[in-house]
């Protein structure tokens, strides 16, 4: 199992947003660092929700990996803002995975209190100017969270 960090903006797909609909394709990404972590997605994998560029920034929820990496439709329709031109679907560029709501945390831990934190050290969301919208999260940090941080 791997565990992994999902960034949005929760004016766009928030944890209530997942909540509701139980499950989503993790699509619109468009960095190819972040597309080739979502392929490395295995079904069951545990995913920390963290909402970004917004009032509130940090973990939110848990997810899990629900199917693995797809082509992500978005990139075939000429109406989408993640429309690609050089995409076919012999040769997809973009994929995505499909998350599952898991929970919402009742309390968030906000990205000051990851960043202070010195049992969180080495966790890439830490870290300057890293604005990856999917990115791996060890197993030792994931537990910390979930079990130190939570509840």
């Amino acid at each position: 199992m791997h565990y992994w960090l999902l960034k949005t903006e929760p004016e766009g797909f928030s944890i209530d947003d997942l909540a509701r609909v139980k499950i989503e394709p993790w699509s619109g990404v468009r960095n190819y660092q972040a597309r080739n972590f979502m392929q490395q997605m295995a079904v069951g994998d545990l995913c920390l929700f963290y909402h970004s560029s917004s009032k509130f920034i940090g973990v939110v929820g848990i997810a899990k990996v629900e199917a693995k990496a797809h082509a992500d439709q978005t990139q075939f329709d000429k109406k989408s803002r993640y429309f690609e031109p050089r995409a076919t679907k012999q040769k997809p560029m973009w994929f995505c995975a499909d998350v599952k709501f898991v929970k919402k945390l009742k309390t968030p831990i906000p990205l000051g209190a990851l960043k202070a934190d010195p049992s969180l050290e080495g966790m890439l969301v830490r870290k300057q100017g890293l604005r990856l919208s999917v990115q791996p999260v060890s197993e030792k940090h994931f537990n910390y969270i979930v079990k130190e941080l939570t509840e």
